[in-house]
């Protein structure tokens, strides 16, 4: 494995791309702090000026990851705006396509047990992401009668863990190669049924 090196002043950055690399490659109990610091192009001892330990490291991607999830899922929301139910579709392939191309953020974020209140930066940007997710739930289910309506909340974190499911069954590693229907369609007709069943999308139409 080469060393990837870093700029003057920016080993802290330099050492949380190394540990994208190595999450991705070895998952995110498979690496050290030490081989980190050997792809980074650092001293084994370098790492500690920035971060007490890998855990620390690991908390930083998914900060960073959570940044970027935001902005990605703020763009497709706030693309389709003005149709709230073309909008939550939109924010559910924008997290297939995030899961896709961030590979180490997304292990880093929901996969390496780390608890997003292990710090504030990375508790608020957690809050952040779900708080895109609950606002489209909470545009297309003003839709419904008061007495029929899912709190928001409720109505986000089910959508949120049928996409995390496509995404750890069927749109990334080994097991997406085996999937029998592209991710996106699984999760596009996942969501159509939950929305047909409160009574969001007549039965004989397609979002």
């Amino acid at each position: 494995m080469g060393k990837q090196g870093y700029h003057h002043g920016n080993l802290r950055q330099a050492l949380v791309e190394a540990t994208l690399t190595l999450i991705a490659e070895k998952g995110p109990q498979g690496f050290t702090m030490a081989e980190a610091a050997k792809l980074a192009g650092v001293s084994t001892a370098a790492p500690y000026r920035h971060f007490s330990g890998r855990e620390a490291l690991i908390a930083e991607a998914a900060r960073q990851g959570f940044e970027i999830f935001v902005t990605r899922m703020e763009a497709a929301f706030n693309d389709a705006r003005p149709n709230p139910l073309t909008a939550f579709m939109a924010t559910g392939r924008a997290y297939l396509a995030f899961a896709r191309s961030n590979a180490g953020h997304y292990v880093a974020m929901f996969e390496s047990g780390l608890s997003v209140n292990s710090n504030p930066e990375l508790a608020d940007a957690a809050a952040r992401a779900q708080a895109i997710l609950t606002r489209a739930a909470a545009a297309l289910s003003a839709h419904l009668p008061t007495d029929r309506r899912p709190p928001a909340a409720m109505f986000a974190a089910h959508v949120w863990a049928m996409s995390h499911g496509v995404v750890e069954l069927y749109a990334r590693g080994t097991p997406g190669a085996r999937a029998p229907f592209p991710p996106e369609d699984l999760l596009e007709s996942g969501i159509s049924v939950y929305l047909r069943g409160l009574g969001l999308i007549p039965p004989d139409s397609t979002p």
